[in-house]
């Protein structure tokens, strides 16, 4: 018997089979599936799970948690259709478990039933966890909205920052010819109109992948780029700590929070009082809550399900 387990992001989608015991027989990848920033949610659910009942027989599956970017309260109604039809086009038996990113990368961090997640990545957004549900939540209202912090934050403000620096506003930087050569626009064309051109022409999670751009620059000794991963860690300790409680850990989730970044460092930094764990594989995350859930239905044991949500996170 198997659980699958799918973490749905801005930027990618992320699916894995595992055991009841906590391994991991497959895994997959495709496109983002955030319905508010990503191309095409739908096909990128459907590709990574396709991928993964290559290796897998749908009838061996026995429960599912698909946590998806965007499947807040406001989202949730949408991303339960959009999850549903996938899942029954595949051959799935059941219904999974739909819900947001959020509780799934708190699970991919520990398998402490209350916490606190972090999460910066194509989004960002904050969670108390108590009995591994939201228990309060800041941020993580979209790129138009807020996301402070996160990499479209951080592309976004970017290209602001090309803008400025052509147009005399503020001063120089090295973005002025990294960004637009990332954006694929030519300065023969007209720097300013070409980067607002390419900048609205892309969905939103493409403002993502600025974020390396700024990177690079910081580490270079771009004062400009600096100052604006300066303000993302800023601005993600400020949601970290709207919500972070008394006892469990921190979870840092997301790629700027997991990888070696600027904006990694700062965060840990800022956090050095506190417990702090880095998040596995998110999808390894909702494997483990869908092993969770089979112990609420009484088809597992709950210390069978602590066991093995642990072996997840060594795989």
């Amino acid at each position: 018997m198997l659980v699958i387990g799918v973490d749905g992001g801005g930027t990618s989608t992320r699916c894995v089979a595992a055991t009841l015991d906590g391994e991991i027989v497959t895994r997959s990848r495709a496109g983002g599936s955030n319905q508010r920033s990503s191309a095409d949610p739908g096909e990128s659910l459907r590709e990574a799970i396709g991928l993964t009942l290559i290796a897998v027989e749908p009838e061996s599956v026995v429960a599912g948690v698909v946590g998806l970017a965007g499947a807040g309260a406001a989202g949730l109604a949408a991303a339960t259709a959009l999850v549903t039809e996938v899942w029954e086009s595949a051959g799935l038996p059941g219904r999974p478990v739909v819900t947001g990113d959020i509780e799934i990368a708190y699970a991919a961090g520990t398998d402490e039933p209350d916490g606190t997640v972090l999460i910066a990545g194509t989004g960002a957004v904050g969670a108390r966890i108590a009995a591994r549900r939201i228990a309060h939540r800041a941020d993580g209202y979209g790129w138009l909205l807020g996301d402070e912090g996160s990499a479209v934050w951080i592309g976004r403000a970017a290209v602001a920052a090309v803008l400025a620096a052509d147009d005399g506003r503020a001063a120089g930087t090295s973005l002025v010819k990294a960004i637009p050569e990332l954006l694929g626009v030519s300065a023969d064309a007209g720097l300013a109109q070409g980067i607002v051109r390419a900048a609205y022409a892309a969905p939103p999670a493409a403002l993502g992948i600025l974020s390396t751009v700024v990177e690079e620059a910081a580490r270079a000794g771009d004062a400009v780029a600096w100052e604006i991963l300066v303000g993302a860690a800023d601005r993600l300790l400020r949601t970290a700590n709207a919500v972070a409680g008394d006892g469990g850990p921190i979870v840092l989730a997301g790629g700027l929070l997991t990888a070696p970044t600027v904006v990694a460092d700062l965060v840990r930094t800022g956090l050095a009082d506190r417990r702090v764990v880095t998040a596995v594989d998110g999808a390894a995350g909702a494997a483990a809550l869908a092993l969770h859930e089979l112990a609420d239905a009484g088809t597992l044991a709950p210390d069978a399900a602590h066991q093995s949500h642990r072996r997840l996170l060594t795989r």
